[in-house]
């Protein structure tokens, strides 16, 4: 048995057991996830995300959303009367990388999908403060350019080898699907789209 002062003193063997403990906790963490079901399944009516939505997606990240905006709805009280109903991990089986996140400089987006019109989302995107008037978030007028979709099926085709499941005619008719939209458009249709299938 080793004495506490001999591991304090070995900064060598220190380091392998704090690998040891952390991996092991992790594993003990982690692993059962994978096999959980409502960690692994998609909530009822869920669908992958279409053509526009999934450039849409791309965009959000692209530029930064998630670093103001969380997309994960906390099962409190007050979390749920502003939002909607908590997050569950079975609306973001099919999101690679899923988006909960947890900075909130601006609302979370979990359930802005529906709430308000295309033409809000487009105002809002391109001068925040002509909708919300106290808004900080920035105007993102370079949005309103065509939407890069040349390699649409090959992000849909990584993405089913990864298990969300896009048919050879999703696959198809992306392009054709997104032909003529720009940034904006796809961006709010993927803002359209978020927390619709969780009622």
């Amino acid at each position: 048995m080793l004495k506490h002062d001999t591991i304090e003193k070995n900064i060598g063997l220190m380091i392998v057991l704090i690998v040891l403990v952390v991996s092991v906790g992790g594993l003990l963490e982690i692993v059962p996830l994978f096999f959980h079901k409502s960690t692994t399944e998609p909530v009822a009516g869920l669908k992958p995300y279409d053509a526009p939505s999934l450039i849409g997606r791309d965009i959000y990240i692209r530029e930064g959303c998630y670093g103001c905006h969380s997309q994960m709805i906390r099962p409190f009280r007050a979390e749920t009367e502003r939002y909607g109903h908590y997050s569950v991990a079975g609306e973001s089986v099919y999101d690679h990388p899923f988006q909960w996140g947890s900075k909130r400089t601006g609302p979370d987006l979990a359930r802005v999908g529906g709430r308000y019109s295309d033409h809000w989302h487009r105002v809002h995107l391109l001068q925040p403060r002509d909708v919300v008037p106290e808004s900080n978030m920035p105007a993102y007028y370079w949005l309103d350019r065509p939407a890069k979709n040349d390699d649409i099926e090959a992000k849909m085709r990584a993405l089913r080898s990864v298990g969300v499941p896009y048919t050879d005619e999703d696959i198809a008719g992306a392009r054709e699907a997104t032909a003529g939209m720009t940034e904006l458009d796809c961006l709010v249709a993927y803002l359209q789209g978020l927390g619709t299938a969780l009622k």
